[in-house]
């Protein structure tokens, strides 16, 4: 099958069923099929990862200190071919993934999945690790060179260069749809959260009724502020600079932007963390016993019913999935650029993403909603819980930027000024991050001449999140995110004796160290 005719049938087909039936179809990928209870998207990734730890051996708890030494560059040879170093690919990656998903995403399992939700997630990660490590090792093993000596690499070319050309069709459907999601989640998301708080913080100091902030209703269910187009306009430009640079331009400005946004980040939550800390033993029960035993709704069925456990579930494997990325196959396009001449050095490196991203960040941002109580600003706490709390619901960056204010108030009044920041760098960093990996899907897909008008509409499209819906941006984002999925996690089983066989080899050998 011809690449660019197999791009063009299949976007062709997205569209017609979009004008058809609208995000709505997309979306069922998450409730499929309708008589089951377990998702078949929860059962596949839960259930390769499941798979893929034990038939490799538990990788993320064996070679987790290995993939520490390697970030730190001790077996770095500046001499092996690549494009960015262990660690730039590393930061890249974690660009992409640490981000809205640990500010906004974290927040929104709970405001509809409860603190119940923050366990699914850890599961997540725990498992997606293995996978992590799977998709790195296996991108980098199959990745290819272009013309001018850069890496080419991703699930596309795991499959179609691991399987043979007759799983083209498969590494196609993988393309298109990462270049759909890198439209949608990788970009959209980010630039409304970050529209979406800056807007706040304007509203805050001139109220909702000035000239930049009031919403002018264009449609029924659709109004947009002076203040939001321009939010779009600038952070359309500040991406554009530095995605026109390229993946080497991409890989130094992350190297900065996520490790010093990480650092603050964290500080400020163990802050609110340890000026609460006799509340955390009964906060990580809450988590612990909502994730098996959630209260059903006020006046519905008793509490703890399936129906009730798979909605918290399934809310903390969606926002896991989205947070790490884990099994997605949008990471591998950036481990496969890493200098080395080994896969599962680079795999190795990848496992620790879910760790620092979902185990610890995304911890550290449902710990500071919980236990300042501002949980209770969900729609989980006004329907299971207590139908009489009169509070302002907040969903996504809006209930953090509360638990951060409402947390660190005994040192001072501006702890939501920090969410701020954090979603601007966090923001920014993963849209960058993101434009490379649907680079990289354009290439293969349309060749390199089509590089050019795929950035144009990736900044476009910047803008379009900054001035859009949360529900319509978010609905998208998931099903394109969940399509993707599903033809990398099945190279990873079928390529997974590939992958022990690379293991076993590399650990077998001793290495050389460089630093």
């Amino acid at each position: 099958m011809n690449k660019k005719t197999g791009a063009i049938t299949f976007f062709g087909i997205i569209i017609l069923f979009l004008l058809l039936f609208g995000v709505k179809f997309f979306e069922g990928i998450w409730s499929f099929p309708s008589f089951s209870l377990v998702p078949f998207m929860v059962f596949a990734l839960l259930g390769t990862g499941i798979f893929t730890t034990i038939y490799l051996g538990f990788p993320q708890i064996r070679y987790l200190l290995h993939g520490i030494k390697v970030t730190r560059g001790v077996y770095d040879d500046p001499n092996e071919a690549g494009d960015l170093s262990h660690f730039q690919a590393l930061s890249t990656a974690l660009s992409a993934t640490v981000g809205i998903g640990n500010i906004a995403g974290v927040a929104t399992a709970i405001y509809y999945g409860g603190p119940g939700a923050l366990f699914w997630m850890w599961i997540t990660a725990f498992f997606g690790s293995a996978l992590k490590f799977a998709e790195c090792t296996l991108a980098v093993e199959y990745r290819d060179f272009d013309k001018q000596g850069m890496t080419a690499g991703g699930p596309m070319y795991t499959i179609e260069r691991g399987l043979g050309i007759k799983w083209r069709w498969l590494a196609i459907i993988f393309a298109c749809f990462a270049v759909i999601c890198s439209f949608a989640t990788g970009n959209a998301i980010q630039s409304f959260t970050l529209s979406d708080q800056i807007y706040s913080e304007v509203t805050q100091m001139v109220g909702s009724e000035h000239w930049l902030t009031i919403k002018h209703q264009l449609m029924d269910n659709y109004a947009v502020s002076i203040q939001q187009i321009i939010n779009g306009v600038l952070i359309a430009t500040i991406s554009g600079l530095v995605i026109i640079g390229g993946i080497k331009r991409i890989g130094n400005v992350t190297s900065y932007l996520a490790p010093f946004m990480a650092v603050i980040y964290f500080i400020a939550a163990m802050l609110i963390i340890l000026a609460n800390i006799t509340d955390i033993p009964a906060s990580f029960a809450s988590i612990i016993s909502m994730a098996f035993n959630p209260p059903a709704a006020v006046g519905g069925v008793a509490g703890g019913t399936l129906l009730v456990v798979m909605n918290t579930m399934l809310w903390g494997v969606k926002r896991g999935l989205y947070s790490n990325e884990a099994g997605q196959g949008s990471a591998p396009i950036a481990h496969s650029t890493a200098k080395t001449e080994f896969p599962v050095r680079e795999g190795v490196v990848a496992l620790l993403e879910p760790f620092i991203d979902t185990i610890i960040i995304c911890t550290l941002t449902g710990l500071t909603i919980i236990v300042t109580g501002t949980w209770h600003h969900t729609e989980f706490y006004t329907t299971r819980i207590d139908p009489t709390f009169t509070g302002e619901l907040l969903n996504g960056s809006l209930l953090t930027s509360l638990a951060f204010k409402n947390g660190l108030a005994w040192l001072f009044p501006f702890g939501d000024k920090i969410i701020t920041l954090g979603v601007l760098l966090f923001a920014i960093s993963t849209v960058i991050s993101w434009s490379f990996y649907g680079d990289r899907a354009t290439d293969y897909l349309f060749g390199e001449k089509a590089i050019p008008v795929y950035r144009s509409f990736y900044i476009f499209f910047v803008f379009i999140g900054a001035v859009a819906s949360l529900e319509a941006i978010w609905a998208f984002g998931d099903a394109a995110l969940g399509f993707m999925t599903f033809p990398n996690l099945i190279s990873i089983i079928l390529l997974s004796r590939v992958l022990k066989k690379l293991t076993t080899s590399y650990f077998d050998i001793e290495h050389q160290v460089y630093k």
